[in-house]
């Protein structure tokens, strides 16, 4: 008969709480709805790994990881105050920059626990400068690819992914910030594809992914509706709202709204006209002065509101985004190409005459006569794409590729009018 564990009481916020000796906080929390976040942690690891930091916790007004505390007599934890949240929140948005993680390109979107969190946690845009590092993709696995630009090296595929005979598949290479993860070939030859699976499947982000098998069922999106703080409920319920104010149009005074698309697809400004009956009650109250919707090249008056699409890929758009937050009392960056460079940002790991060599003159259709475009009226090409707020001051950030129709109106209905629209979690996406 197994020996049952002595309970203790510890603190948690202030709260008392029973639990049994030895258990590891995360549990402990979780059992007590106090959700601790945490990429690298896995209960069957002894001890935790305690690399990501996410989890972090205060014992004894020290920063600690929450996964390697156990529950013992007269522990006092916290967990939950504005400080750790705010903590927990820069050590998310630092994983972020630090690496590409261009969510829209990411076979794991919709089921990664970096973007989960990143939507638990309300991040719009990182506080720190994207590194836009260059890493190579690891193609020479049998049934893998390593997508470097994206591990957070949690460490979980080296402490957990094995052959049959017990050898390892995966090991920390180089040192500092050179470090990353390499395979073991001849071992990860000898995975099964059960195996193999497993190991995408553990890494809670888009570095490991099976050749054979990317995707585990089409269209399945673990996070995107319920949080990763919640468990799925058994029947899908809508959030629910608190009450949504509507604008009177004879209350307001009619608001000037400006839009422009820099280094973007025009995909936010389409999703902008998918307000659908929306648009009809928007312009009620809103005229739009400089934007691709009037055709107005200029600003003829000061703006309310700027909505920005697209990141800084140019000269050009370094000037104009400069003459918006100059026109605009509000500016908003409208999608992932404002807020990270998006797609348009994958040559930021490469030098800007390959990206412009590889463009231009290595293409198949490339001959004798090809050059790179040159000329005093084209548009000045910068050393990488800039996220706009790197450029000026950015207010506010709706993320998304693209963003819902929804989702824009209710923040500009916000922002314009004071509104108290509530923007629902299904609607905040970073894709």
């Amino acid at each position: 008969m197994p020996k049952t564990k002595k309970e203790v009481t510890i603190v948690l916020d202030g709260k008392k709480i029973r639990c049994a000796e030895g258990e590891n906080l995360l549990k402990v929390a979780q059992a007590n709805s106090t959700f601790i976040p945490a990429i690298c942690y896995f209960d069957h690891l002894d001890p935790p790994l305690g690399t990501c930091r996410v989890c972090t916790v205060k014992v004894k007004g020290k920063f600690t990881a929450g996964c390697q505390v156990m529950a013992k007599e007269g522990l006092e934890v916290e967990v939950m105050t504005p400080e750790l949240l705010d903590h927990r929140k820069a050590v998310v948005e630092m994983l972020f920059t630090e690496g590409n993680h261009i969510c829209p390109l990411c076979e794991k979107s919709g089921k990664c626990v970096l973007q989960a969190l990143g939507y638990e946690m309300g991040m719009e845009t990182p506080r720190f400068p994207y590194t836009f590092p260059n890493r190579e993709i690891d193609y020479k696995p049998k049934h893998l690819i390593m997508e470097n630009h994206r591990c957070i090296q949690c460490k979980r595929c080296v402490e957990d992914v094995f052959t049959d005979e017990g050898k390892p598949v995966f090991y920390f290479q180089q040192r500092g910030k050179e470090t990353f993860v390499a395979v073991d070939y001849e071992q990860e030859a000898k995975l099964s594809y059960e195996q193999a699976y497993r190991a995408m499947e553990i890494c809670p982000v888009g570095t490991i992914l099976l050749k054979e098998d990317t995707v585990e069922t089409p269209g399945y999106r673990k996070y995107d509706k319920v949080p990763i703080s919640e468990k799925p409920p058994e029947e899908e319920k809508k959030q629910e709202l608190g009450p949504q104010q509507e604008v009177n149009p004879a209350e307001v005074k009619k608001k000037v709204v400006a839009t422009v698309s820099l280094a973007g697809c025009f995909g936010c400004h389409m999703s902008m006209l998918d307000m659908d009956l929306d648009l009809l009650d928007l312009i009620e109250v809103v005229s739009f002065n400089r934007s691709p919707f009037t055709d107005i090249k200029d600003f003829t008056r000061r703006c309310d509101v700027g909505l920005i699409e697209g990141g800084c890929c140019s000269d050009e758009n370094v000037e104009v985004l400069r003459k918006f937050r100059e026109s605009c009392d509000i500016l908003v960056s409208v999608g992932a190409c404002a807020i990270n460079g998006n797609l348009p940002a994958l040559r930021n790991w490469m030098p800007l005459e390959q990206t412009l060599k590889d463009a231009y003159l290595r293409t198949p259709t490339a001959d004798k006569t090809a050059l790179i475009p040159h000329h005093e009226d084209l548009p000045k090409i910068l050393d990488k794409v800039y996220p706009c707020h790197e450029v000026v001051k950015i207010d506010y950030f709706i993320p998304g590729c693209p963003p819902g129709g929804d989702h824009i109106y209710k923040v500009v209905q916000n922002l314009l009018f004071g509104t108290n629209y509530e923007v629902p979690y299904e609607e905040f996406k970073y894709d």
